[in-house]
């Protein structure tokens, strides 16, 4: 093999090597919330909610959803 040629397999195995595995996504994880009553009179617990989960890393729409 020639040195242009195995620097350009060399290359192109390194470009191509890391696509695989970006293509993967990691599934964000779903929370669901259910209650009985309006959701006016939950507003208070989902606000708190939402804070404990900001405090503990997790933003909605980003790392995970609720619903």
């Amino acid at each position: 093999m020639r040195r242009r040629e195995f620097i350009a397999l060399v290359g192109g195995a390194a470009v191509a090597w890391p696509l695989p595995l970006r293509a993967q996504q990691p599934a964000m994880p779903v929370i669901g919330f259910l209650s009985i009553g309006s959701p006016q009179v939950d507003v208070v617990r989902l606000a708190a909610f939402r804070q404990g989960l900001k405090e503990s890393g997790y933003i909605e729409g980003h790392n995970v959803a609720i619903e």
